[in-house]
């Protein structure tokens, strides 16, 4: 298993034109005879519009189909999801079908037993999808879960507030991005929606910055070694200890989630900052969360994350990865045929079209209607190197760590030199 997707591999996923984004009883107590009645337990974080109601309507298709098979949907957010998660599956109780974003937490599961192994059941038609956007799921050459979304992270921005700030263009370096921030901010405009509570947004900053400054081979070395005490990550610090200077973030970022009525999502929603760091899901969740629920439609843009100077990172290498469903060990035997079902040529066109999800299926691909979706795709598609997000490339106890200090360093209660000593403590005794 690697949590890096080589640039033969992302080329490979250019080639195929690919973009790319009840916690009753868990596990199957049901019978293996395919004919028997079975209920599954399918637990997913698109919570909101758009995708919310197409994951049930298709979950209601399925049923309908097979008189014999019951679906149960938790839809949770993001965060609530994770908290959940983690003691059903410490209890060796999963859902039967469960969100997942592969790397090493996807590892940490195999390796407890608590997914199914799912290579022989998907050979038949896992050849539609893309391999480098299936690799994050596959570990030691199985395949564990299958994605059905595929993207990458940058900066989303309000096309009206940066003209507004007297900014022609968008920053292709750290120090453009800085003197961007200031002139957003003289003009009277929150620079930046951040959901500080949240924690995990914040770990993008850090991660990109560190990419930028060493490229992406020390995520590999860190990942053999446990060893984060290293100029490149300190030096990522420091960089965005210069942009917190600038006290960029929206009032009360530090106490704001991402998807809810007054988090991140709904700031940029609303009009209400400049610009956010995130997914290729950003726009459908800021159109969610917002007041009117459509967004700030076409004044959205898309921009990469910058250089920094003197760094080996170039402004192509990407840092991102995709959505996906892993099968837990008691899933009865339809829910791989259901997750077949979520995957085929119809039902991934449907959830591209709601412009929520870049589409892992190759045959759905030109069904991408969003223009900004268009963008990531083809930004992830002459992409030169490839980095899964870290609080899911490592172990999870590591990817939680890179969170909370990263979080400790925005908040001004820890150092760039003091949170790698943090995440290295953690990173070594795993």
């Amino acid at each position: 298993m690697t949590a890096h997707i080589s640039r033969r591999s992302l080329l490979a996923l250019a080639g195929a034109g690919t973009g790319a984004l009840l916690l009753g009883a868990c596990g199957g107590d049901d019978s293996d005879d395919p004919n028997g009645q079975q209920t599954i337990n399918w637990w997913h974080i698109q919570n909101t519009d758009p995708m919310l109601p197409v994951w049930d309507a298709m979950a209601k298709e399925y049923q309908a189909a097979h008189s014999n098979v019951k679906i149960e949907i938790q839809p949770l957010e993001n965060d609530a999801f994770k908290a959940k998660l983690t003691p059903a599956t410490q209890a060796g109780t999963p859902p039967d079908l469960f969100q997942s974003w592969g790397g090493g937490v996807l590892k940490q599961q195999v390796d407890a037993g608590l997914v199914k192994d799912i290579t022989a059941d998907v050979q038949s038609w896992i050849g539609k999808l893309s391999p480098p956007a299936v690799e994050p799921y596959t570990i030691d050459g199985k395949i564990y879960g299958i994605p059905f979304d595929a993207g990458m992270i940058g900066f989303w921005y309000n096309k009206d507030l940066f003209a507004k700030a007297g900014i022609t263009a968008p920053p292709a370096t750290w120090a453009e991005l800085l003197t961007t921030v200031q002139k957003i901010k003289s003009a009277g405009v929150v620079p930046v929606a951040l959901a500080g509570q949240a924690k995990w947004p914040g770990h993008y900053y850090w991660a990109y910055l560190a990419m930028r400054v060493g490229g992406t081979e020390i995520f590999q070395s860190a990942l053999k070694d446990g060893n984060f005490d290293l100029p490149e990550f300190v030096a990522a610090g420091q960089r965005l200890k210069e942009l917190v200077d600038l006290a960029p973030f929206q009032k009360g970022f530090l106490g704001a989630e991402y998807g809810t009525p007054d988090g991140q999502a709904a700031t940029m929603g609303n009009g209400g900052a400049a610009m956010e760091l995130m997914g290729q899901w950003a726009p459908s969740v800021q159109a969610s969360s917002s007041t009117n629920k459509k967004g700030i439609g076409d004044k959205l843009a898309f921009f990469p994350f910058p250089t920094v100077d003197g760094g080996k990172g170039q402004l192509t290498d990407a840092m991102g990865g995709g959505n996906g469903f892993a099968v837990g060990k008691d899933a009865p035997p339809a829910t791989v045929d259901f997750l077949k079902t979520l995957l085929d040529d119809a039902n991934q066109r449907r959830e591209a079209e709601t412009g929520a999800v870049l589409p892992t299926n190759k045959a759905a691909v030109d069904a991408i209607a969003d223009p900004n979706g268009k963008i990531v795709a083809e930004r992830l598609a002459n992409a030169t190197d490839f980095q899964l997000y870290l609080d899911q490339a490592f172990p999870p106890a590591v990817g939680q760590q890179i969170n909370d200090s990263v979080a400790e360093l925005i908040a001004g209660r820890r150092s760039p030199e003091q949170i790698v000593k943090d995440i290295t403590t953690v990173a070594k005794n795993q």
